[in-house]
Parts: C-alpha cells; sequence; structure tokens
C-alpha cells in the first residue's frame, strides 16, 4: 500500500496553503482549494469552538457548492490544532474535526497517538510539524501520515536547520509524506523543494498577500518593503522561537532587551489578549525578499505553475549536459 497521499496527485501544484493564525479565514481556504492547493486555518482563529464549526460548515458547503457548479474537484481543505496541555479547546476542536470529518489535520506543539487515531477513525490524515530530527521521530512514533518540516528562515514558529539537511536527515526513516517549509515563495521554490525529496512544499508567508486574506494592508506592504534581514527570530512574543518582521516589533515598542526575554507558552490565557498582539507584531519568513504585489489566490496559483513548469523544464534540459 502506497505511503503517499492520495490527494497529491489531483493538486494543480504540489503545495499547502499553511494556516497562519490571525491570517487564514474561510474565504483564503475556499479560494486554495477551488485552484487546486491545499487550503488551511487554525482552529484558534475563530474565538469559540462554535465559531470554529460555523468556519467548517461554510467551508464544505462553499466547496461542494463549487464542485457541482463546475463539475471539477476542489483539493482537500485542512485545520491546525494546536495540541499542547495549555490549549483548553483542543479536545472540544478535535471532536468537531471528527464530526465533519476534515480531510487534513495539521498538529502543531505535540504529536500524539489519540489524536492520530481519532482522526484515522474517518480516514483522515495527520500532518504534523517539526523543527528537529528528535521530533520528526517522535511524531512518525505516533502515527503520522506527513511531517511538515519547518527550515530555517520559515515564517511563524521556524527552526534552524537547513532545508536540505532537515529533509535528508527525516527521509532515512520517514517514507510516508515530507512536506517542506521555509523560504518557499515561488514556483521555483516549489520545483526545488520536490528536487530535495519533499512531497509537497508549504507555503504560508506568500499568501499573507493573497487578496482573500485577512491581513491589513500595512502588513502586506510591510512585506513587500522588507527582505531577508529584515525577518527578527525570537521567543519573546509567544515562548516558542517564532520569525516577525522587524519592523512591526519597533512598531509596537518591542525592544532588543525585550527580544531575550523568555515568556512561557501558555494557550490557556485569553485569547483575544495573544490576538491583540499579533494583530500589531506580525509573523513573516526569509521568503519576503521574493515578494513584491497582492495578487488574487487564481492570479497567484497561475503564476506559481507558470514559475513550477518553467523550473522543472530547465531542469529537464540538464539532462544533455549532465553528467557526463
Amino acid at each position: 500500500m502506497s505511503t503517499k497521499a492520495s490527494f497529491i496527485k489531483d493538486l494543480s501544484l504540489p503545495a499547502i496553503a499553511a494556516p497562519m493564525f490571525l491570517i487564514s479565514g474561510p474565504k483564503l481556504v475556499i479560494e486554495c482549494c477551488k485552484n487546486g492547493i491545499v487550503g488551511t486555518f487554525p482552529a484558534l482563529n475563530q474565538r469559540s469552538s462554535e465559531g470554529f464549526e460555523e468556519w467548517l460548515i461554510e467551508i464544505k458547503s462553499a466547496l461542494a457548492d463549487w464542485e457541482k457548479e463546475s463539475g471539477k474537484k476542489a483539493a482537500p481543505f485542512g485545520v491546525n490544532l494546536i495540541v499542547h496541555p495549555t490549549n483548553p479547546r483542543l479536545e472540544a476542536d478535535l471532536r468537531l474535526c471528527v464530526k465533519h470529518q476534515v480531510p487534513l489535520i495539521i498538529t502543531s506543539l505535540g504529536a500524539v497517538s489519540e489524536v492520530v487515531n481519532a482522526v484515522h477513525s474517518y480516514g483522515g490524515l495527520v500532518f504534523h510539524d517539526v523543527i528537529k530530527k528528535r521530533h520528526a521521530q517522535k511524531a512518525a512514533g505516533a502515527g503520522v501520515d506527513g511531517l511538515i518540516l519547518v527550515a530555517a528562515g520559515a515564517g511563524g514558529h521556524a527552526g534552524t536547520i537547513n532545508p536540505m539537511t532537515l529533509v535528508a536527515e527525516v527521509r532515512e526513516f520517514f517514507d510516508k509524506n515530507i512536506i517542506l517549509s521555509g523560504c518557499i515563495s515561488t514556483g521555483r521554490d516549489i520545483a526545488s523543494a520536490l528536487q530535495m525529496g519533499a512531497d509537497l512544499a508549504y507555503m504560508g508567508t506568500r499568501f499573507i498577500n493573497a487578496e482573500e486574506s485577512k491581513a491589513p494592508e500595512a502588513y502586506r506592504q510591510m512585506i513587500i518593503d522588507a527582505g531577508a534581514s529584515d525577518v527578527t527570530y525570537t521567543a519573546a512574543i509567544s515562548g516558542v522561537h517564532a520569525n516577525f518582521l522587524a519592523a512591526s516589533l519597533k512598531a509596537a515598542g518591542i525592544t532588543e532587551e525585550d527580544l531575550k526575554k523568555d515568556t512561557k507558552i501558555d494557550f490557556g490565557k485569553e485569547l483575544d489578549t495573544e490576538a491583540k498582539a499579533w494583530k500589531t507584531i506580525w509573523s513573516a519568513g526569509q521568503g519576503v525578499a521574493t515578494i513584491s504585489d497582492v495578487v488574487s489566490v487564481a492570479s497567484l496559483v497561475e503564476q506559481l505553475k507558470t514559475e513550477f513548469k518553467t523550473a522543472v523544464e530547465e531542469q529537464t534540459k540538464l539532462l544533455e549536459f549532465y553528467p557526463k
């Protein structure tokens, strides 16, 4: 039996639009799925489990209607669950995912077999994000179907390991789905991820500047104006190391001394408080260096497809000269 996700062959591009806190909502997810890539969102982007269920129903209904009208098959959608002891909504949100049979569950900050078994009970898949080999081995032991390797330079809660090394390390013991995250902003980047041995590319920052995202205009403009060196890696904001736009840290009055402080992670605190911080302190990966516009998901996917095809064709031509 194949260990690869069957939906991969049906995508227009081997890509997942990553779940981004406060940024990913139904509109972005629906447009991604309609255009042939996996759309996802964090359950905690809704303030309550009741609101979360409303989003699930909205996404499922919109995609079902589109499939009926277009005669085409939409890509699957996914939900990000924070599997951490301090997340008070995990149990309720997981029950809703099972109830609505969410095709893909992306787990963060904890890989446990109970969650995997619950998702597998209805035929869903679980992809877990990791930043190092040890975490990947633990998640593999829990039975996950895929590992999202969050390499150096990625937006959000990123790692520090070079993507080539991280993919090679994990592929030695994991023959299921490998999804690579970190500075993937173009179709050529997607092709490079596959060349390194990944099955799918994981794209977050690039979709902040999609018209359908929930990002404010100032956030999008800051991404356009930023280069790779304008991204700061710190654990001071949420208790987990993440990459943030340095300009947003400065605007929020965050000093160099503040960035050195340790913050205890706690998802049990008032979510509104956390949301307020992330509304003004904006996360992004080093992939901002190649982002210069704001476009619709449809236009972006078409652009990525063209870039991907060109990159693959150029690589194929090299076989005329190498190896000698």
